[in-house]
């Protein structure tokens, strides 16, 4: 049986993940931890934009999107002064929102890729 906190981090990440659709973010995916035991977050979301602007607005479009669809707001928020990889922190869900060449520096999906990691299929 799923218990309200996983039902709670599975919406948030649902909520997410179409805020980074609308704001037109590339290569969305999410990596399901909550297999593995003693973990900072049950997921991440990560996607990445064409600019420091794209990524500023993905991270804002995010938090909007969030807060909208389920209340949640986070709990911190790194990255925005130079707009490589924002990181939106909210406790069992943390969200990366990277220029691409950081992302592929970072590889966070490579990095855990022995996790459930659901690809997220482009609407464009």
């Amino acid at each position: 049986m799923v218990n309200e906190a996983e039902n709670d981090s599975r919406q948030l990440v649902d909520a997410v993940v179409a805020a980074m659709e609308d704001k037109k973010g590339l290569d969305i995916l999410f990596i399901d931890f909550s297999g593995m035991p003693n973990t900072v977050a049950r997921y991440f979301v990560i996607c990445h934009g064409n600019s420091n602007t794209h990524v500023n607005t993905l991270a804002d479009g995010v938090i909007d999107g969030a807060r909208i669809k389920t209340g949640f707001k986070p709990w911190n928020k790194e990255g925005y002064e130079n707009a490589e990889w924002i990181l939106l922190d909210y406790a069992d869900v943390v969200v990366h929102i990277f220029q691409e060449t950081a992302r592929r520096f970072y590889n966070l999906e490579e990095l855990w890729a022995d996790m459930e990691v659901t690809k997220v299929e482009s609407k464009q």
